[in-house]
């Protein structure tokens, strides 16, 4: 199941992305305040005013109209400033049009003798009276350009473009250092599933840091249990076949010893012979969960029906069980087609079905159900698809349970529960693991669950390659 928390390569794209943007929107807003104030410009501008004027109306009486209008068209060009002369009939000497309150202004200055400013417009007007060489005054009006109000938008784009740009750092950065963790996590699940081959360097190129490190210290230590359970299940194997041999001459021994004995030497020999009968077991066992641990077990898969499989184990179970005061019941089955091997998951079912049995009270029933459809839990079958078909098999018994904290650790080989589920109940504890690697094997789960009103429920799910007909119900069939 996925955490809802926060990932971490979230909570590093979210924190280099809070920095990113305190660090933009503060040096934003102390360069906004921190803006240094124009200073006033009144004197220099007075200075090329008076300039100006001094100069256009040389220019006027040295060379005319034509000359006149050159030298404003010249200013206009260099400072973007438009400029008008004025004579003392308020008249415009260089025929260009000019604002209406120019020639209101120009007046002023003719009346006063000093520089004016008309600010009620905009923009605004600067008026600066000049005499010449001559005697004749001229009062030079000027119009500054136009000034367009400060707009908000191209801060807010060039801040979102900036964020935009940083956001993209931030993604590839967190992803850089989130890759090998996301990898090391998928390598250890598969690992917690069984395939010790996991590793992880070989994932993550020529990268060369404390991640990388990390990754190659996981794969030793899987390479160190990956030859530790091989040597184990080695061992387990050679003990098995070496076994065998000196079993069977046990068995032929035993048969010589019963044929030669009298009547007082029976019933040691039959406890004997029981007691052979279940070394014989065991070492069967051993050797099915070796082959499937080892994967020497050869899987022929084929399409089958999983409701006949059931049905067939049920009536099996069913009739061992009443010699034992006990049933088997089937509750529910829908025609269910899985592919795999037929043989290996009626091991598995029946191992179940069989533990189940074994630790039922007395006086009670196994229910088994078979139910097929979408499933909506389980993460080997989740990985395969949403729409994928799901075989759902359910055993329950109604004996004492297991403790809680056993729940996970009942499909391990040789584990065994002390107080319900001792010697005397049961077998040797290789069942359920055989069971449970052969459900992996088809890419299924199996899990047990204690019941609230007594007993255990063993949940076996199988991916399934048809969907489900109609249901049929066995309850009153299996009396």
């Amino acid at each position: 199941m996925k955490s809802l928390q926060p990932t971490l390569f979230l909570k590093i794209f979210l924190w280099f992305g809070a920095v990113m943007v305190t660090v933009i929107v503060g040096s934003f807003v102390v360069a906004e305040l921190s803006h240094p104030v124009e200073p006033p410009t009144r004197r220099p501008l007075d200075q090329i005013l008076s300039g100006y004027a001094r100069e256009a109306s040389q220019e006027y009486e040295r060379s005319g109209q034509a000359a006149l209008v050159a030298y404003l068209d010249r200013i206009q060009r260099e400072s973007n400033l438009r400029a008008f002369l004025f004579n003392s009939q308020l008249e415009e000497l260089s025929g260009r049009r000019f604002p209406a309150e120019a020639a209101m202004v120009a007046r002023r200055v003719f009346e006063t003798g000093h520089p004016e400013v008309f600010d009620e417009g905009s923009p605004p007007l600067f008026a600066r009276p000049t005499l010449t060489d001559s005697g004749t005054q001229y009062v030079l009006v000027s119009e500054p350009p136009r000034r367009t109000p400060p707009s908000v938008f191209h801060p807010i784009m060039h801040v979102m473009a900036v964020i935009f740009v940083g956001g993209l750092f931030c993604y590839g950065l967190a992803r850089y250092l989130t890759s090998p963790v996301s990898k090391l996590r998928a390598a250890t699940q598969e690992l917690a599933r069984g395939n010790l081959a996991a590793r992880v360097v070989p994932t993550l190129g020529k990268r060369r840091d404390e991640l990388a490190s990390l990754a190659a210290d996981f794969d030793r230590m899987a390479e160190t249990i990956e030859s530790l359970i091989n040597s184990q299940r080695r061992l387990l194997g050679d003990i098995s076949h070496e076994l065998r041999s000196p079993l069977a001459r046990l068995n032929v021994a035993l048969e010589l010893a019963r044929q030669r004995s009298g009547v007082e030497a029976t019933t040691a020999l039959e406890r004997i012979q029981r007691e052979a009968e279940i070394l014989n077991e065991m070492i069967g066992q051993l050797l099915a969960l070796t082959r499937l641990e080892s994967g020497a077990e050869q899987i022929q898969k084929g399409e089958f029906d999983l409701a006949l499989l059931v049905r067939e184990i049920t009536d099996d179970a069913d009739f061992e069980a009443r010699s034992r005061n006990r049933s088997v019941r089937l509750e529910s089955s829908e025609t269910c087609i899985v592919l795999g091997s037929e043989p290996l998951l009626r091991r598995a079912i029946e191992n179940v079905v069989r533990n189940a049995v074994q630790y039922t009270s007395e006086g009670t029933g196994v229910e088994v159900k078979l139910e097929c459809g979408v499933k909506a839990h389980g993460e080997e079958i989740e990985n395969q698809g949403p729409d994928k078909w799901a075989a759902v098999i359910t055993v329950r018994d109604h004996g004492a349970g297991v403790p809680e904290q056993a729940l996970a650790e009942i499909f391990r080989p040789f584990y065994r529960v002390d107080d319900a589920r001792d010697r005397q109940a049961g077998g040797v504890g290789l069942g359920l693991a055989i069971a449970e690697r052969a459900v992996r094997l088809h890419r299924g789960s199996v899990e047990a669950a204690n019941v609230a009103t007594g007993g255990l429920v063993v949940t076996i799910v199988l991916p399934a390659s048809g969907g489900k007909t109609k249901s049929t119900d066995y309850a009153d069939s299996a009396d």
